[in-house]
């Protein structure tokens, strides 16, 4: 009869849970449908974060909202009640940290992306601002079912050098991603090449690596813990704008004033008309050498990116093959002397 009782008195409990679910599902799609659209009207980022944030925990907690009223009207033996009020206090705890947590690295995200100067977004830092608060919300649950805080964080202290013994990678590639980061020499977005050979756009910094996509749209992982060691080229410091170097050679019976009239009226044409150029930077060429067949020249131009080169490149040398033919400016091909000897003079010689 006690258990019959029970389940009666339960009855109300899960038929508040579930309206309560049912509440929160409905005011997710349709209080917070038009939340997310006004907070994606403004300029800040704040509020579309906490919009975003407080859209999976509210149908969870109309949930529990609903369960606790229902525990406070129903009526329960007292060792049950007692039961499933420290159930509660749990999930309370469980729910109210998920959120907080969820607020925590969404305003993280969003802080570090508006000041990406001073602080580079990346998955890392919301991830650890999450696992504090997760830690913290753990301790509060375990103050709540009665076991003391102090000697559980005396053990970890204790048993912190064991740890960190064990995962010496781990934490080695955790302080080196914080440390790309604070260093702000490599921030997601940048166009990287490591002197390995690798180069790309820096997708992410996690806590174990640093993921780059590079030009054929592979993926590079990199230990974070290399990285932060590596001798690594960011072309997007100081600024995006990078000098594209050409070398040309021409005849040693040309006209070098010539030369460098038709070539730098060729070098500003590309900047005026090809995409990724940079139209206010006036051209210039400088000879630095006289090779075995041409005299040398080097042709400085300048990219808005890395990755515009290629196309600047592909233009100059196109339009200035076609000018150089149209002025009679010869492009040599190298040569070589080879010397022939007769077969009994190489046998003097070999005497």
């Amino acid at each position: 009869m006690v258990t019959a009782a029970v389940v009666r008195s339960a009855a109300l409990p899960v038929a508040l849970s579930l309206a309560g679910f049912l509440a929160g599902l409905a005011t997710r799609r349709w209080l917070f449908a038009r939340l997310a659209r006004l907070a994606a009207a403004t300029r800040s980022a704040t509020d579309d974060a906490v919009v975003t944030a407080l859209r999976g925990p509210v149908v969870l907690g109309g949930g529990v909202a609903g369960l606790y009223a229902g525990l406070e009207l129903a009526a329960l033996p007292a060792p049950v009640a007692r039961v499933l009020e420290r159930g509660m206090q749990l999930l309370v705890i469980a729910l109210v940290t998920w959120l907080v947590a969820r607020l925590a690295a969404q305003l993280v995200h969003v802080g570090t992306r508006a000041a990406h100067r001073a602080l580079p977004s990346a998955t890392l830092l919301p991830n650890l601002s999450r696992t504090l608060v997760w830690v913290l919300g753990g301790l509060v649950a375990l103050q709540v079912l009665g076991i003391p805080i102090t000697p559980v964080v005396t053990a970890l202290g204790v048993g912190g050098l064991a740890v960190a013994l064990a995962l010496q990678d781990t934490l080695a590639n955790l302080f080196g991603g914080m440390h790309v980061l604070l260093s702000r020499q490599v921030r997601p977005g940048d166009f990287v090449r490591l002197a390995s050979g690798e180069e790309g756009y820096v997708q992410d910094v996690n806590w174990r690596c640093t993921t780059i996509r590079q030009l054929p749209n592979n993926i590079t992982v990199v230990p974070n813990a290399k990285l932060a060691s590596a001798v690594t080229t960011n072309y997007y410091l100081p600024d995006r704008e990078t000098a594209v170097l050409v070398e040309v050679g021409v005849a040693y019976g040309a006209d070098l004033a010539e030369v460098e009239r038709v070539t730098v009226d060729v070098a500003r044409g590309v900047m005026g008309e090809v995409e990724g150029a940079v139209p206010s930077f006036d051209p210039f060429i400088r000879y630095h050498s006289f090779g075995d067949s041409a005299v040398q020249l080097t042709v400085i131009l300048l990219a808005r990116e890395v990755t515009a080169q290629y196309l600047i490149k592909h233009e100059f040398i196109k339009r200035l093959h076609r000018r150089y033919r149209a002025e009679g400016i010869e492009i040599p091909f190298p040569m070589r002397t080879v010397e022939l000897r007769a077969a009994a003079e190489l046998a003097r010689a070999g005497r």
